[in-house]
């Protein structure tokens, strides 16, 4: 039976001419939300909305984690870490859901106080009922079967592991070995032990991880972006302002929509294309619904 032979049986076949049913079918593939403006939190708000709003995601009373990257001792305005705006919107939004509590953390690379002070996410988050900037404890790492293609198991926090939403809040910059960072190396923040030692087989080994720990949803802040120099920065002359927020339930789809930003194709990113052959989601812009916020 094809299609419009299953759409007369329903008697749908007459909405079939409209374009109705057309566009129902036609509206495959994940969908990729941008938002521009120099508001950024706004600007991160409308991106979520395009969604369908954080309701979608979070239900009153649920435990959220937000997880940006606050790994270096960077001012805002380095691109090195995510914008503090753009993270205070989405635990605004999430808080606006009905979380009862909202937790913010990354395992900073530098000097843990002086990341969350510098990067601005300090303030930003001050004063927030329910929401608390953690710093990351390392008796709460906890061995998880992963079973991968590359890593059998690894410690991963287990507040990530815990919450009742994972949302993915990365910045989008350069990265030296694996050419960006953006929402499937963004995981590496929760990761415990020695994560150099994945360094050989990193593609393989981020896919392993993210299969096991899903963010539901991937907001990217590309409010800024790192240029070269990356992952820590610190010449402006490396940053770029675009004052873009792109969004996805999709993490594979909204890492390779920020690829383009940087004038690259998605297939040059290793770490995005072995997540695609995973199944990890899609990559091919072209299946994918571009909305603009």
């Amino acid at each position: 039976m094809d299609r419009r032979q299953f759409l007369k049986i329903l008697g749908l076949s007459s909405l079939f001419g409209s374009g109705l049913i057309r566009s129902a079918f036609a509206a495959e593939g994940p969908m990729v939300a941008v938002a521009e403006g120099r508001e950024y939190e706004k600007t991160a708000a409308r991106a979520v909305a395009a969604l369908g709003g954080m309701k979608r995601f979070v239900r009153p009373g649920d435990t959220v984690v937000v997880k940006p990257n606050i790994g270096w001792d960077r001012r805002p305005e380095q691109g090195a870490n995510t914008h503090p705006l753009v993270v205070r919107a989405v635990v605004a939004e999430a808080l606006r859901a009905g979380a009862k509590k909202v937790k913010v953390f990354d395992r900073p690379c530098n000097d843990a106080r002086r990341c969350y002070v510098n990067s601005g996410m300090e303030a930003a988050l001050k004063g927030m009922k329910g929401v608390e900037l953690k710093h990351i404890e390392d008796e709460r790492f906890r061995m998880v079967k992963l079973n991968g293609r590359t890593l059998r198991g690894w410690e991963l926090y287990d507040e990530a592991l815990s919450a009742d939403v994972f949302i993915n809040v990365p910045i989008a910059k350069h990265h030296g070995l694996t050419g960006l960072t953006l929402g499937l190396k963004n995981i590496m923040g929760v990761m415990g032990g020695n994560r150099g030692s994945i360094h050989g087989n990193i593609d393989a080994a981020l896919a392993d991880i993210n299969a096991v720990l899903k963010s539901r949803l991937t907001i990217i802040d590309a409010t800024r972006i790192l240029t070269a120099h990356g992952p820590q920065g610190g010449d402006l002359a490396d940053v770029k302002i675009l004052n873009k927020v792109v969004a996805s339930t999709d993490i594979v789809a909204a890492d390779a929509y920020a690829t383009t930003l940087f004038g690259l194709r998605p297939a040059d990113i290793r770490t995005t294309v072995a997540a695609y052959r995973r199944g990890l989601g899609e990559m091919n812009i072209s299946r994918m619904r571009i909305v603009k916020a």
